[in-house]
């Protein structure tokens, strides 16, 4: 362990001002009529009733001050496509931040925008309203495409997004990748592995998962897990990003919702252990008290900042 492991990893706990054994938990959160609501509705996936609880704190198209560029090709494939959501700086400012974000699903579907709803517009919509270029990409989904596929389409649009975003007002230096639950799971498979990461992507300055599976195993392993990494467990030690990530040199935050389901919340402490005891050190971990897998998404570019306070330090500090 080097000294700028050490100093790096001590910096990260103290940031959080926790035990490496405590999540940080954030101060703000859900409005008190939507935090009953999401209690009510328990530790289940539910995209449609959440979102009808966020989609009126949202803004809805056209964003006012906000050019949104649709449907950039990265690849071939009708899925490889990216949006890029930007604020036109007056004079010559100097190249912002990029937050690349990466949609959920379970593996089989999901987008990064659907026409007359504001998810997952709000997510570069937010990252454009705080001092960065956002991007939202879509990528090709099982069965169709099985692993490593979503992960090599990440590749491929960094090195889009490498190759473009000084032109747009983004700093190729300063990329952070985003994933939430099966996107924080192709973030992870990313990041973890080295092999995946084309020559011509960029380096990135750091990546988020929310929510995802980062060590395939028999109690983390169900149908749509199956269905992109494939039904042979002898293959999942090869598969999974946790060893990966704990040796990955690429700043890291964490991030689970209380009312997650339960694998979601053992994957988060695995990994949050792993990464303490491992060379690279403890990274920012959050856990967002009152939210549920999808609210913690679908809160983003609302008043509700529990989850987007802690993205926007972990942008600034760059841990």
């Amino acid at each position: 362990m080097t000294i700028r492991t050490v100093v790096a990893a001590a910096l990260a706990c103290a940031t959080l001002a926790l035990p490496a054994s405590s999540p940080a938990r954030a101060e703000a959160g859900p409005p008190p009529e939507i935090a009953a609501k999401l209690r009510e509705l328990g530790r289940v996936v539910d995209p449609p009733h959440t979102g009808a609880l966020y989609a009126p704190l949202q803004e809805h198209e056209p964003y006012a001050g906000v050019t949104v560029q649709r449907d950039v090709a990265y690849g071939p494939d009708p899925l490889q496509k990216l949006d890029v959501f930007t604020v036109q700086a007056s004079g010559a400012a100097r190249p912002v931040p990029v937050l690349v974000s990466v949609h959920g699903g379970a593996f089989i579907r999901g987008t990064k925008h659907a026409p007359g709803s504001p998810f997952d517009d709000n997510v570069p919509l937010w990252a454009a309203r705080h001092g960065m270029v956002g991007v939202n990409i879509d990528y090709r989904l099982a069965p169709a495409a099985t692993y490593p596929a979503a992960a090599e389409d990440i590749g491929a649009a960094l090195a889009w997004v490498g190759a473009n975003i000084r032109a747009l007002g983004g700093d190729p230096k300063r990329i952070i990748l985003m994933g939430h639950s099966a996107g924080a799971v192709h973030v992870a498979t990313y990041v973890g592995h080295r092999a995946l990461q084309p020559a011509a992507a960029p380096r990135l300055a750091g990546a988020i998962m929310i929510s995802g599976i980062y060590d395939l195993k028999a109690d983390s392993v169900g149908d749509a897990e199956r269905v992109y990494f494939g039904s042979d467990p002898a293959l999942y030690p090869e598969r999974s990003a946790l060893r990966g990530l704990q040796a990955s040199p690429i700043p890291l935050m964490i991030a689970h919702a209380e009312l997650d389901p339960p694998v979601f919340v053992a994957q988060f402490d695995e990994l949050r252990t792993a990464l303490c005891k491992s060379a690279k050190g403890c990274v920012r971990n959050v856990e967002l008290a009152g939210h549920s897998h999808m609210s913690e998404l679908d809160s983003i570019n609302t008043k509700d900042t529990r989850l987007t306070d802690q993205i926007l330090a972990f942008v600034k500090q760059g841990r």
